[in-house]
Protein backbone atom coordinates (compact mmCIF):
# COMPACT_ATOMS: atom_id res chain seq x y z
CA UNK A 1 0.00 0.00 0.00
CA UNK A 2 1.56 3.38 -0.93
CA UNK A 3 1.61 6.70 1.15
CA UNK A 4 -0.73 9.05 -0.29
CA UNK A 5 0.54 11.73 -1.41
CA UNK A 6 -1.78 15.04 -1.01
CA UNK A 7 -0.90 17.78 -3.91
CA UNK A 8 -0.91 21.66 -3.03
CA UNK A 9 -2.94 23.41 -6.14
CA UNK A 10 0.31 24.87 -7.09
CA UNK A 11 1.99 21.30 -7.62
CA UNK A 12 -1.37 19.72 -9.40
CA UNK A 13 -1.59 22.85 -11.53
CA UNK A 14 2.31 22.19 -11.87
CA UNK A 15 1.74 18.78 -13.04
CA UNK A 16 -0.95 19.60 -15.87
CA UNK A 17 1.50 19.55 -18.84
CA UNK A 18 2.87 16.16 -18.00
CA UNK A 19 -0.09 14.57 -17.19
CA UNK A 20 -1.99 16.22 -20.78
CA UNK A 21 0.63 14.58 -22.31
CA UNK A 22 -0.07 11.13 -20.62
CA UNK A 23 -3.87 11.36 -20.89
CA UNK A 24 -3.39 12.10 -25.04
CA UNK A 25 -0.83 8.93 -24.99
CA UNK A 26 -3.30 7.07 -23.25
CA UNK A 27 -6.27 7.96 -25.31
CA UNK A 28 -4.29 7.55 -28.63
CA UNK A 29 -3.59 3.63 -27.20
CA UNK A 30 -7.15 3.39 -26.34
CA UNK A 31 -8.56 4.43 -30.03
CA UNK A 32 -5.67 2.72 -31.94
CA UNK A 33 -7.26 -0.19 -29.67
CA UNK A 34 -10.82 0.56 -30.82
CA UNK A 35 -10.32 0.91 -33.96
CA UNK A 36 -8.44 -2.78 -34.68
CA UNK A 37 -11.08 -4.24 -32.12
CA UNK A 38 -13.55 -2.94 -35.07
CA UNK A 39 -11.82 -4.08 -37.78
CA UNK A 40 -11.03 -7.83 -36.06
CA UNK A 41 -14.91 -8.40 -35.49
CA UNK A 42 -15.40 -7.12 -39.10
CA UNK A 43 -12.94 -9.54 -40.44
CA UNK A 44 -14.37 -11.98 -38.21
CA UNK A 45 -17.80 -11.65 -39.44
CA UNK A 46 -16.80 -12.01 -43.25
CA UNK A 47 -14.83 -14.88 -42.53
CA UNK A 48 -17.71 -16.56 -40.54
CA UNK A 49 -20.18 -16.22 -43.41
CA UNK A 50 -17.95 -17.81 -46.11
CA UNK A 51 -17.75 -21.98 -46.17
CA UNK A 52 -14.75 -23.90 -45.79
CA UNK A 53 -12.55 -20.48 -44.93
CA UNK A 54 -8.82 -20.74 -43.30
CA UNK A 55 -9.45 -21.24 -39.50
CA UNK A 56 -7.76 -18.52 -37.60
CA UNK A 57 -6.10 -16.03 -39.37
CA UNK A 58 -6.63 -13.20 -37.12
CA UNK A 59 -3.79 -14.04 -34.72
CA UNK A 60 -1.79 -11.14 -35.62
CA UNK A 61 -4.26 -9.01 -34.94
CA UNK A 62 -5.22 -10.08 -32.18
CA UNK A 63 -2.10 -10.26 -30.89
CA UNK A 64 -1.59 -6.46 -31.71
CA UNK A 65 -4.36 -5.74 -29.50
CA UNK A 66 -2.80 -7.66 -26.93
CA UNK A 67 0.53 -5.33 -26.91
CA UNK A 68 -1.57 -2.30 -27.36
CA UNK A 69 -3.96 -3.40 -24.03
CA UNK A 70 -0.11 -4.29 -22.14
CA UNK A 71 1.39 -0.95 -22.97
CA UNK A 72 -1.96 1.23 -22.02
CA UNK A 73 -1.97 -0.98 -18.53
CA UNK A 74 1.72 -0.07 -17.95
CA UNK A 75 1.22 3.75 -18.75
CA UNK A 76 -1.80 3.58 -16.47
CA UNK A 77 0.00 2.14 -13.60
CA UNK A 78 2.79 4.59 -13.80
CA UNK A 79 0.22 7.11 -13.98
CA UNK A 80 -1.08 5.95 -10.56
CA UNK A 81 2.18 5.99 -9.07
CA UNK A 82 2.25 10.14 -9.23
CA UNK A 83 -0.72 9.95 -6.52
CA UNK A 84 -2.96 11.77 -9.31
CA UNK A 85 -6.05 9.51 -9.76
CA UNK A 86 -7.19 8.86 -13.52
CA UNK A 87 -11.00 9.35 -13.51
CA UNK A 88 -11.77 8.86 -17.19
CA UNK A 89 -9.48 8.61 -20.29
CA UNK A 90 -11.79 9.66 -22.69
CA UNK A 91 -12.91 13.28 -21.11
CA UNK A 92 -9.51 13.62 -19.62
CA UNK A 93 -10.63 13.75 -16.39
CA UNK A 94 -8.55 13.45 -13.19
CA UNK A 95 -8.28 14.16 -9.67
CA UNK A 96 -5.08 15.28 -7.36
CA UNK A 97 -5.69 14.53 -3.28
CA UNK A 98 -5.34 17.14 -1.35
CA UNK A 99 -6.34 19.09 1.86
CA UNK A 100 -8.47 22.19 2.01
CA UNK A 101 -8.88 23.77 5.98
CA UNK A 102 -7.93 19.97 7.27
CA UNK A 103 -10.53 18.26 5.11
CA UNK A 104 -9.65 15.31 2.30
CA UNK A 105 -11.06 16.53 -1.06
CA UNK A 106 -10.26 15.98 -4.64
CA UNK A 107 -8.92 18.88 -6.68
CA UNK A 108 -10.41 18.50 -10.20
CA UNK A 109 -9.02 18.92 -13.45
CA UNK A 110 -10.45 18.61 -17.02
CA UNK A 111 -8.25 18.02 -19.98
CA UNK A 112 -8.68 21.19 -21.96
CA UNK A 113 -8.57 23.37 -18.82
CA UNK A 114 -5.83 26.12 -18.43
CA UNK A 115 -5.43 25.56 -15.36
CA UNK A 116 -7.24 23.75 -11.92
CA UNK A 117 -10.33 25.68 -11.08
CA UNK A 118 -12.70 23.57 -9.17
CA UNK A 119 -12.46 20.84 -5.88
CA UNK A 120 -14.90 18.31 -4.74
CA UNK A 121 -15.45 16.14 -1.43
CA UNK A 122 -14.31 12.72 -1.67
CA UNK A 123 -17.66 10.93 -2.56
CA UNK A 124 -19.29 14.17 -4.52
CA UNK A 125 -17.99 12.75 -8.14
CA UNK A 126 -17.25 15.30 -10.85
CA UNK A 127 -21.19 16.70 -10.80
CA UNK A 128 -20.61 18.16 -7.20
CA UNK A 129 -17.59 20.31 -8.26
CA UNK A 130 -17.24 23.43 -6.42
CA UNK A 131 -15.00 26.63 -7.69
CA UNK A 132 -11.91 27.00 -5.27
CA UNK A 133 -11.95 30.13 -4.27
CA UNK A 134 -8.68 32.28 -4.71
Amino acid sequence: MSVKKWFSLEEANEMLPFVDQELKKMQGLKRNFEEKYTELRKQKNELAEKPGAEKDPFFVMEAELEFIQIEARGLIQNFQLTGVELKDIETGLVDFPALIEGQEVLLCWKQGEDRIRYYHGKDDGFAGRKPISD
